[in-house]
């Protein structure tokens, strides 16, 4: 129980729990839960019907026509902050203690502090995350690692966004009035209770990254929870700022609306380039026509993303808005080599994007921000490129649905499953942010992998090799790979992780008959 009111807290009260759960703070996050609450469950519903409607070849998507006013209008957003103007190079990473350190001292001008993708939701790091950004917000933030190296805030940081989780994942350690709150709106209200007024007086703001949204109404819902949050605390109304993340292939289609609905808040959108892939597959999930090949496969020059990555940066320069590109996953190697080869490929994704329009990118390693700002520096002198308009591009929906080419291998499935696998079991571990085979893993990404596999499944899909992808091929390489990471590891790692519970959840998800929305939500049970 708490001190307040029909809130309930059922993790561990620790002292950092004391430290940010105050009576006051729980008050301001339940005013806000029992505000909005019922109105999230009813858009989380309307997702549910327009995928039946998708379901059943009912509904194509398409730009809505009840909102042609809006895209056709001359409306602009409301401006962006002096901290928030140069973003060419933004690094990305969760809430623990190091992290941030490192990510705010990195040369990076942007750090997203992440309480979703790449963090595991456990009580302990959500709670300790808000510690840590309470501390790293007043320059107080310090860590000494067990071998005793010790971490501290440079002159020069990095500004600070916060990514409250998505919609749909739920607290459920914070009941109101009986009910699990939505872990967005305890994330976003937490944060910005504790340190708004402390950001403005250090000459910045209460900045914020929005996830998974799928239509202009959940825009709309988070517009309602700002205006009441900066009413309540006594606020400038168009403090907060946002950036909202296109990740959805609904939201793509939506792009106008979602920057029109936020207007007084919004300064940008984001290609969120990973969870759009696997929002393109589960989207299409009863649509047998519309398998897409190996995901190592599936990169940005593929017309569906390249025409998303260009509309996305039209239609924010138009609204003097910034477009924002997506994520270089990749991590550097202590062999010489192979990181040239790694940043090359960096280069030539940051050139693409910013000869796109992008006013700037996210990296997921320290040791690239500066591969990434070079790009950016030569090619865009200024701090953004909001006053390139791209007026001349026609980019129509069949550009935003036309299906990538290419293989479907036994190699690809593989490395879904190994892949899968691995991050489920770094996940339910508590540890959400994983490298693997020399890429930054995150649930986007893993979420790639394990509805691919079940679309491959579910269709029967025909590998290079002529055969099939069937239930016994999954299982068996399922097994194989379990028996490799074992062999790899060695046995007391092994059975120390709970690999063999993560194979289990990644098979009974991929075999099902019918596809779940997030591997996150079964997972979340796992979690203390």
């Amino acid at each position: 129980m708490s001190a307040v009111k029909g809130v309930e807290i059922l993790g561990q009260m620790t002292p950092a729990a004391r430290k940010i759960l105050t009576p006051d703070a729980l008050k301001f996050v339940a005013k806000l839960v029992r505000k909005h609450a019922a109105r999230r469950e009813v858009l989380m519903a309307y997702r549910d019907v327009r995928q039946a409607a998708v379901d059943a070849g009912k509904l194509k998507l398409g730009f809505l026509k009840q909102t042609k006013k809006i895209r056709d209008g001359k409306w602009k957003i409301a401006g962006i902050p002096a901290d928030l103007q140069d973003r060419r190079v933004e690094i990305t990473g969760p809430v623990d203690r190091k992290m941030i350190i490192n990510a705010l001292n990195s040369g990076a001008k942007c750090f997203m502090a992440d309480f979703e993708d790449s963090a595991s939701p456990t009580w302990e790091l959500m709670i300790d995350g808000q510690v840590n950004l309470y501390d790293a917000v007043r320059r107080k933030i310090a860590y000494t690692s067990p071998e005793g190296k010790d971490y501290k805030l440079g002159k020069d940081i990095a500004t600070l966004i916060v990514r409250p989780r998505g919609w749909h994942l739920l607290e459920k350690h914070i009941l109101v009035d009986g009910e699990p709150a939505p872990g967005g709106i305890v994330d976003f209200a937490l944060y910005f209770f504790h340190n708004a007024k402390e950001l403005l007086k250090r000459g910045s703001g209460p900045y914020f990254y929005l996830p998974k949204m799928q239509s202009h109404l959940e825009a709309r819902l988070w517009n309602s929870i700002f205006k009441d949050a900066q009413a309540e605390l006594k606020i400038p109304q168009k403090t907060i700022k946002a950036t909202v993340l296109i990740e959805t292939i609904w939201a793509s289609f939506e792009m106008d609306e979602i920057l029109y609905e936020l207007r007084d808040h919004i300064v940008a959108l984001n290609c969120g380039r990973w969870d759009y892939i696997f929002s393109f597959i589960k989207t299409y999930r009863a649509h047998a026509d519309r398998i897409i090949p190996d995901r190592l496969g599936v990169t940005m020059d593929k017309h569906f993303l390249d025409s998303y990555s260009k509309l996305l940066c039209q239609t924010t320069h138009k609204r003097g808005a910034q477009a924002m590109g997506g994520m270089a996953a990749f991590i550097p190697t202590k062999d010489a080599a192979k990181n040239e080869e790694v940043f090359a490929k960096v280069r030539a994704d940051k050139l693409r994007e910013v000869n796109n329009g992008h006013d700037g990118t996210w990296v997921a390693h320290p040791g690239l921000v500066q591969v990434a700002m070079a790009v950016f520096d030569e090619h865009m002198p200024t701090p953004n490129q909001i006053d390139k308009k791209f007026a001349d591009r026609k980019i129509k929906a069949d550009d935003l649905l036309k299906l990538p080419e290419g293989q479907i291998t036994e190699a690809g499935l593989r490395n879904n499953i190994n892949v899968g696998v691995q991050y489920l079991e770094a996940w339910i571990k508590g540890n959400g942010c994983v490298p693997l085979h020399n890429l930054m893993e995150d649930a986007a990404t893993a979420e790639i992998s394990r509805v691919q596999v079940w679309q491959w499944l579910k269709y029967n899909a025909k590998l290079a090799d002529g055969r099939h992808v069937t239930r016994e091929l999954v299982l068996s390489i399922i097994d194989e790979e379990l028996a490799g990471l074992r062999k790899s590891f060695g046995d007391e790692r092994y059975y120390k992780g709970r690999y063999a519970e993560a194979a289990g959840m990644f098979a009974r998800m991929s075999t099902a008959s019918q596809c779940a929305d997030f591997l996150t939500l079964p997972a979340y049970e796992y979690l203390n």
